[in-house]
């Protein structure tokens, strides 16, 4: 591994609530030359959704005969992951080239400001996606938010299209308690006379985003209300409908599992639509698009599904797959979480659809234990189980659950990254 790319992961630490503002960012970009400033990106905000969009757009573009540069977070394994160019995962050599001269200005800011102005690991790591962006000379640049939107690090973006895609409750100590603080937090991304696109949302979330969008001057498509989905179909495991807006209409087969990537599939057909790229490659590229550790479904004996379902939406889509696609399967839910996720709310969509169900965590410092697990979620289960990790659960997985039955792995991303670590 090189050493830059060592380095940026050297920054990683704790999220604290007093390292959001826009301030060192804005320096940052100074340092870089303004790399937020170059034309051709697509700025992504939601709760969920967002990645599984991104590759969306992703793919149309690549299948419009586009360039893309396409940054996401966090990763499942490798750091590198974030990064891809032209729909291929940076290699670290090249990943490199584009951590130099953010490490070179971050030292800088550090010699003239003092240590506490130094630029936070997502601050860094965004830096880095747009300088990489800049230096691969990519049309277009697919920019995912971390949390939430108006002081997420690559909200210094001036975008050519805005997409915000389904609101719901998550990392509430940061963004607020109500679904309406969620969404006018997610709205912050809108610019002036920059069109947004937002997808289906219930109420609340949507007068939040919609009284957002208008204080900036920001003209709105809204995917939920100026779109339908219609004719729905499923077909060996995945969804194919007719995606209706105005004055168009697309034939849509959709690429990744799960009834919710409807919506998802609908939001980015609106925003391509607004960026003028032809039917043809939309319909094209949505079915080309892949998103790994989202209802990845892996051969074996037994199956093994990956989802990273971490919040209480996820955990809601992923029990209507199983309850569509599972009935009548022997399941074994491994599942572990982060500390600061909705964890008893998240077990009661899932733990009672398990025959086993094994508590474990990730390898990262905010994993929550086992047996904290156990003592805040276990009442959901008759005889849930801890392991002391992935590779244990997965033994104890493979062991107890019959040929035809699933092993599914649910929670964090991390936990799923680790889990297909050892899938190969």
């Amino acid at each position: 591994m090189p050493d830059e790319v060592g380095y940026l992961l050297s920054l990683l630490g704790a999220i604290r609530k007093e390292n959001f503002g826009l301030e060192r960012m804005e320096a940052l970009m100074g340092e870089l030359g303004n790399p937020e400033l170059e034309s051709g990106i697509v700025h992504i905000a939601g709760t969920n959704g967002k990645g599984s969009t991104a590759a969306m757009i992703e793919s149309v573009l690549l299948e419009h005969g586009q360039t893309t540069g396409l940054y996401t977070s966090p990763h499942l394994s490798r750091i590198n992951e974030r990064y891809r160019i032209n729909g291929r995962e940076a290699s670290s050599d090249v990943l490199a080239t584009g951590i130099q001269p953010v490490r070179r200005a971050n030292e800088r800011i550090v010699s003239r400001l003092g240590r506490s102005c130094h630029p936070t690991f997502f601050e860094s790591c965004t830096a880095v996606a747009l300088v990489l962006f800049a230096q691969c000379g990519v049309r277009w640049k697919i920019v995912e938010t971390g949390l939430g939107g108006r002081l997420d690090a690559s909200n210094v973006v001036r975008p050519q299209v805005a997409v915000i895609t389904r609101v719901g409750r998550d990392h509430e100590r940061f963004l607020g308690l109500s679904l309406a603080a969620v969404a006018a937090e997610k709205a912050g991304i809108a610019k002036a006379d920059r069109p947004v696109v937002i997808g289906p949302q219930v109420p609340e979330a949507r007068e939040a985003l919609l009284l957002g969008c208008a204080k900036v001057g920001a003209p709105v498509i809204d995917a939920g209300t100026d779109w339908q989905a219609a004719e729905r179909e499923l077909v060996e495991g995945r969804w194919r409908f007719t995606a209706r807006g105005p004055e168009t209409q697309v034939r849509v087969h959709l690429g990744v599992r799960g009834e919710h990537q409807i919506e998802n599939a609908l939001t980015a057909t609106a925003a391509m639509q607004c960026l003028g790229i032809p039917t043809s490659s939309i319909a094209a590229g949505i079915a080309k698009a892949e998103w790994p550790g989202r209802l990845e479904l892996r051969q074996g004996t037994p199956q093994v599904l990956l989802d990273a379902a971490h919040n209480p939406s996820g955990a809601r889509a992923l029990a209507r797959f199983l309850g569509r696609e599972a009935k009548g399967r022997r399941l074994t839910l491994i599942y572990g979480s982060s500390r600061d996720k909705a964890i008893d709310e998240v077990a009661a969509w899932l733990f009672p659809l398990a025959e086993r169900v094994i508590l474990t965590r990730s390898r990262v410092a905010r994993a929550a234990s086992p047996e904290a697990l156990l003592r805040v979620a276990g009442h959901h289960h008759r005889s849930a189980e801890t392991a002391p990790n992935v590779a244990a659960a997965m033994r104890i997985a493979r062991r107890e659950t019959p040929s035809q039955g699933w092993i599914v792995v649910a929670g964090s991303l991390f936990l799923v990254g680790e889990a297909r670590e050892l899938l190969g």
